[in-house]
């Protein structure tokens, strides 16, 4: 298995949902916490499991929450290329590649 690498803009991202729903109800945030989590172990034990997205990535689509974990499987590792809102344009964070 390859270790997962998270692009520092992702995990600012993943902090900053998990602030915004903090600041609306505290088992929200840790709910959001435990699926963004899972995503990451899923994505590291089985990557091919998401379809192919935009530039040469993978993206898994939360269930609970309107975000995505875009990814890519690099040589040595998984790079989290971006926890993205569904309102947010689609491939903003290619500039990240």
């Amino acid at each position: 298995m390859k270790p997962v690498q998270l692009h520092p803009e992702a995990k600012a991202e993943a902090k900053a949902a998990f602030d915004r729903l903090w600041e609306q109800s505290h088992a929200a945030a840790l709910r959001f916490d435990l699926e963004l989590r899972a995503a990451y172990r899923l994505v590291q034990k089985t990557p091919s499991i998401c379809p192919p997205y935009l530039h040469g990535t993978r993206r898994m689509i939360l269930k609970r929450y309107p975000f995505s974990v875009v990814f890519r499987e690099r040589l040595h590792d998984i790079q989290i290329v971006a926890v993205a809102h569904a309102t947010r344009l689609p491939g903003y964070w290619s500039i990240r590649l």
